[in-house]
């Protein structure tokens, strides 16, 4: 039975800053209808025709996963990956991470398998950025 879209959810500290973490530092467009506050409710962003990503407060994440804990900033669980088409490209999106408010904690360079960087966001969820190495 496929599924679409997936989404994946992560719990966040703060609505306003993951919100222009998301839109301005990669580029993301949000979904739905805005709530009080301009920011649509639920905060979703589209990662591409088959992904979303939704961004929960972490009190309203303890909701969803019951007695399960929301695991403290800094220690990770899963790492999401984008793949992009060029060792610049990826150097550009790791850099408007950045300039967002990323934390970069590996530089993209070349690694024996390709070209990868990766940035943890506002709430410390780490994304790699990748790309074929060139040829």
């Amino acid at each position: 039975m496929p599924f679409a879209p997936v989404i994946i959810s992560l719990p966040i500290a703060d609505r306003p800053t993951s919100h222009r973490f998301y839109r301005d530092g990669l580029g993301l467009e949000t979904v739905g209808e805005l709530a009080d506050d301009g920011i649509p409710e639920p905060l979703q962003f589209v990662v591409n025709d088959g992904l979303r990503l939704m961004l929960i407060p972490t009190g309203g994440f303890g909701w969803v996963i019951g007695r399960h804990e929301v695991a403290t900033r800094g220690q990770s669980e899963c790492v999401l990956s984008l793949s992009v088409a060029s060792p610049a490209e990826a150097d550009a999106i790791v850099e408007r991470a950045r300039a967002a408010g990323a934390e970069v904690v590996t530089e993209p360079a070349a690694q024996p398998w390709g070209y990868a960087g990766a940035f943890a966001d506002p709430d410390g969820h780490l994304w790699m950025v990748s790309a074929e190495p060139a040829s």
